[in-house]
C-alpha cells in the first residue's frame, strides 16, 4: 500500500506543501490528497483589491495540480482524530472518513472579530474571498462622500484603507489605531506613510480602541462616535477553530506547537504549516501569520516529510525574515527591511518601485504554489516501506 499523505488546505502554505510533496516523492509509494473546500485557489494577499472592484484571474486548483499527481478532494473538513488517523469531511454527497499515515494541517486562520460587540454583525473582512466580494458589493453601493472606516494598523488594514480612498476618492476614508501609526517601522517607513495616507486624504485616529460597532458608526474607548457607513475589521486573525478539538498541543493563540522541522511536539504524524503553525523563529520569537512565514514553513515541512520517508537529509536552512511589503494602492508601496527576527532596519523602499516591488512577490507567490520546487530538479525518490510503515 502507498504511503498516504493528507494536507488539510489548500492556501499558499498547504498547496506548496501539497506540490512540493508530489514532487519530492515517488507516485508509485505515496498518496498526495489535498482537502479543500473552494475549487480555487485564493491569493489572500490579494482580497483588497478584489474588495475595490478589481478582478483577480482565477486559479483552478486542478489546473495547478495536474500532472502532479496530487489528488484534489473538495471538501469541508469537520474533524480530526488522531489517534485513529482520519479526517472527516463533508460535501455534497455527504459526511466521509478519509485514513492517513502523515498529516499535514495547513487550514489557516480566518478573521477575527474577538469580544467587540456589533462586529460580526455589521463590520465587513477582507479575510476571505466570500469577505472580500460582500465588502465589494458594500462600497458599491455607496454614494459620494459618505463614510467608511478601517479597524487596525497591521499591514492588512493599510493596505485595505489605501486600496479603497485610491480606488473610490469620493469616499470619506479613515483609519482607527490602536497605537501609533506604523508603530513597528522605521522613522524613514512611518514618515512615507503618513505621506501617502495624507495625500489619500485618509483621516487616522491614532491611539484609538474602537470598543463597539453599530451599523452606521463606531463607538472608541474614550466615549467618541466616528460615522461610519461601512466598517472594514481588520484588528487581527483567529485560527481555524478545528485545531481546538483534535487533542493536537496548542499554544495559547489556539496554534499547533511543532519543532523546527514543522512537526507537532504531541504527534509526530502531524505536521503543521502557515498561520496554523506555532513556530519559534530567528531570536526566540513566533513567527507572525502571514504569508511570508506560510510558504517557509511549507517547504521546510515537506522537504523534512520526504526525508524521513527516504532516508535523505533533514534540511537545514533556517526561517528568517528579510522585508515587510505593503502595497499603498496600486500607485505606492512600501518594503521595509527588517532584520532576521522582523525588527524594522532604517532602510525602506518607497513609490512606485515599492508598488512594483510589491507585486513581483505577489505574483511570485502565486507562481511558486504551482511551481513548489522553485526552479530545483525534480526528485521522484523512493520510499523506504520500514520509514513509511513506522509513520515516520
Amino acid at each position: 500500500m502507498r504511503h498516504r499523505i493528507i494536507v488539510l488546505g489548500a492556501g499558499y502554505s498547504g498547496a506548496v506543501a501539497a506540490g512540493r510533496l508530489a514532487r519530492r516523492l515517488h507516485r508509485d509509494d505515496v498518496a498526495v490528497t489535498v482537502v479543500n473546500a473552494e475549487p480555487d485557489f485564493v491569493e489572500r494577499v490579494r482580497m483588497h483589491q478584489l474588495a475595490t472592484g478589481q478582478d483577480l484571474k482565477l486559479r483552478p486548483l486542478r489546473e495547478m495540480f495536474a500532472g502532479t499527481g496530487v489528488e484534489l478532494r473538495l471538501a469541508t473538513v469537520t474533524g480530526v482524530d488522531v489517534d485513529a488517523r482520519t479526517v472527516t469531511v463533508t460535501d455534497h454527497t455527504g459526511t466521509d472518513a478519509l485514513g492517513y499515515d502523515t498529516l499535514v494541517y495547513a487550514l489557516g486562520s480566518g478573521w477575527n472579530p474577538g469580544a467587540v460587540p456589533g462586529v460580526a454583525e455589521h463590520a465587513a473582512e477582507i479575510a476571505s474571498r466570500p469577505g472580500a466580494l460582500r465588502l465589494r458589493q458594500r462600497l458599491a453601493g455607496l454614494a459620494a462622500g459618505q463614510p467608511v472606516i478601517v479597524v487596525g494598523g497591521g499591514l492588512t488594514g493599510l493596505e485595505a484603507a489605501t486600496e479603497i480612498a485610491e480606488a473610490r476618492p469620493d469616499l470619506d476614508v479613515a483609519l482607527a489605531v490602536r497605537d501609533g501609526l506604523g508603530g513597528t517601522l522605521s522613522p524613514k517607513g512611518r514618515a512615507h506613510l503618513r505621506k501617502v495616507l495624507a495625500g489619500l486624504d485618509i483621516t487616522v485616529h491614532e491611539h484609538t480602541a474602537v470598543v463597539s460597532v453599530e451599523a452606521d458608526r463606531v463607538t472608541t474607548a474614550d466615549g467618541g462616535a466616528v460615522p461610519a457607513a461601512v466598517t472594514v475589521w481588520t484588528a487581527g486573525f483567529a485560527v481555524h477553530p478545528i485545531a481546538r478539538t483534535t487533542g493536537l498541543t496548542l499554544a495559547d493563540s489556539g496554534q499547533i506547537v511543532v519543532d523546527d522541522m514543522m512537526r507537532s511536539v504531541s504527534h509526530p504524524d502531524v505536521s503543521a504549516v502557515g498561520d496554523a503553525a506555532f513556530v519559534i523563529g530567528p531570536g526566540g520569537k513566533p513567527l507572525r501569520m502571514s504569508c511570508a512565514s506560510g510558504v517557509p514553513t511549507a517547504w521546510q515541512a515537506a522537504d523534512a516529510i520526504a526525508a524521513r520517508l527516504t532516508g535523505g537529509k533533514l534540511p537545514t536552512v533556517p526561517i528568517r525574515y528579510y522585508n515587510q511589503c505593503v502595497s499603498l494602492g496600486r500607485r505606492d508601496g512600501l518594503i521595509q527591511y527588517v532584520t532576521a527576527d522582523d525588527r524594522a532596519r532604517p532602510a525602506v523602499l518607497t513609490g512606485r518601485p515599492a508598488a512594483a516591488y510589491k507585486e513581483l512577490v505577489c505574483r511570485g507567490a502565486a507562481w511558486g504554489v504551482a511551481n513548489p520546487l522553485l526552479g530545483l530538479p525534480t526528485r521522484h525518490r523512493h520510499v523506504d516501506p520500514v520509514r513509511a510503515g513506522a509513520g515516520l
